[in-house]
This record gives C-alpha cells, sequence and structure tokens, in this order.
C-alpha cells in the first residue's frame, strides 16, 4: 500500500511539473492587465484581440499551411523511401537506416545553417519555397522511420498472395500493402504535421521575410515584450488538441468494446 501511494505521489509530481505552466498560461490569458504576475480581473479582451491581430493570424496561416503540405509530401516520400529500404539486402538496409537516423538525431541549427547555405548557393531566394522544401526534408526520416516497423511486422507473402489471385503490382500494393502499413503512415504524418508546427530553427534560417511562421514571430516579440494574444492562442490550440485526443480515445475505446463484444457472442 505504502509503495502504491508513493508511486501516485511520484506520477502526481511529474504530471503537476508537466501542466503547471501550461495551467497558468491559460489562467493568464483571461487577466485584463499584461503582467504576468498580478491578476488585475477576468476578461475576454485578448482572446478578441488575436482573431484582429493580423500578424499573428498571418503567420498562424502560415505556420499551418507549411505543416499541411511539408506532412503531406513528406509522408509520399517517406512511405515509398521506407518500402524501397525494406526491399533492400539487410546489410544495405541497416546501412540506410542508420543514415536515416542522422538528420533525426543532428542538432537543428547544423540543418537549419547547412539548408540555408545551399540555397544561397544554388541561386534560391529565401520565402516561401524553400521553407517547404526545408520541412520536407528534415519531416522525411520522421516518416521513414515509422512506417520501416509496420513493413517489418506484415505477412511476406500477403503480396505475393494478392498478386496470385489476380492482382496487378500496383494494385496489390495500395490493396493490400498500404491497408497494412496505414498505422506507420498515420503516424509518420502526424509526428511531421507536430514537428512542422513546433519547429523554430530550421524555419529562421530557411524563411524570408514574408513567410514567417508563428513561433518566428513570438520570438521577435520577446525582444520587447509578448502579448497576452499568444497566451489566448496556445490557450486555444492546447484545448484544440486535448479535445481531438478525447475523441480519439473514445473512438479506440468504442472499436475495442465492439471487438471484444463481437468475440464474446462468436463463444
Amino acid at each position: 500500500m505504502m509503495s502504491k501511494a508513493l508511486s501516485r505521489i511520484y506520477v502526481g509530481l511529474v504530471y503537476l511539473f508537466l501542466y503547471a505552466p501550461i495551467a497558468v498560461l491559460i489562467i493568464f490569458s483571461f487577466n485584463s492587465s499584461k503582467s504576468r504576475n498580478v491578476w488585475t480581473g477576468f476578461t475576454f479582451d485578448w482572446y478578441l484581440k488575436l482573431f484582429n491581430n493580423e500578424t499573428i493570424i498571418s503567420s498562424l496561416f502560415n505556420t499551418l499551411l507549411v505543416a499541411a503540405v511539408s506532412s503531406v509530401v513528406a509522408t509520399v516520400i517517406g512511405t515509398a523511401a521506407a518500402v524501397g529500404i525494406h526491399a533492400m539486402n539487410k546489410n544495405l538496409r541497416a546501412a540506410v537506416v542508420n543514415v536515416t537516423y542522422l538528420p533525426v538525431i543532428n542538432p537543428e541549427i547544423v540543418t537549419g545553417v547547412s539548408l540555408m547555405l545551399l540555397f544561397v548557393f544554388v541561386g534560391v531566394k529565401l520565402g516561401f519555397t524553400t521553407l517547404i522544401i526545408a520541412h520536407i526534408t528534415f519531416n522525411v526520416p520522421y516518416v521513414i522511420l515509422n512506417v520501416i516497423p509496420k513493413l517489418r511486422q506484415m505477412d511476406s507473402h500477403l503480396y505475393e498472395a494478392a498478386q496470385d489471385l489476380g492482382c496487378d503490382p500496383a494494385k496489390a500494393f495500395f490493396r493490400v500493402v498500404i491497408p497494412e502499413i496505414m498505422p506507420g503512415i498515420i503516424t509518420g504524418f502526424l509526428m511531421a504535421f507536430t514537428y512542422s508546427i513546433d519547429d523554430f530553427v530550421i524555419s529562421y534560417f530557411t524563411s524570408g521575410p514574408s513567410s514567417q511562421t508563428l513561433p518566428i514571430t513570438i520570438f521577435s516579440m520577446t525582444r520587447k515584450k509578448v502579448s497576452p494574444e499568444i497566451n489566448a492562442l496556445s490557450a486555444i490550440i492546447f484545448v484544440i488538441v486535448l479535445v481531438i485526443l478525447i475523441l480519439m480515445n473514445i473512438k479506440d475505446s468504442n472499436i475495442y468494446r465492439k471487438r471484444i463484444k463481437k468475440e464474446a457472442e462468436r463463444i
């Protein structure tokens, strides 16, 4: 009993440490003053001003657009690359996977500076295009590393069986292989989308004046003072993510219950 109590206290402290800053941010998004130390009253003004702030809204739009485009392209490229890597022999596959890990463990500042120098060297003007290319570049490894484990788990004979039953190679790939590795594809896409929204360092070196993302806009505000409108935006993003997670858990729980009920009826 004592060990269970201590473990619960420990877990509680960990979650308190993780979510206390977010709770403070949400609370002070309703503070009537710009102070982050003194509570002066409750208000929704910062949420109203947020939607009238063209700089923040434009940066948010750029962030979501870059994240969506780069994640979709990276998912297509990463999935195709994962299938190709999986088809290699053991030694070559291990070597390529190790090389794929390099961009993941490489410091972002090295990736950002190297991409900036590459764009300058080839004469490409820094802007929206270079920003998307940079995000695709660092997103592809995450997709590959999420899809490859699903390819390893898949029964290698399913693809051949589909061809024996009359499917051509393309149809067998899209109707058999893709559904089998779809969880890995979705996970890779979501990870790429999240990292793209969150990225600052690489975006800072590869974006132009007209393609500022939200992290860069917030960084520019820190030179003076971050507006409480950012607190309101962060609170909205947190609530949206929380609602999505709750809905996904409810959906997974319902699917699990239906599966258990069907198995019980068979018995």
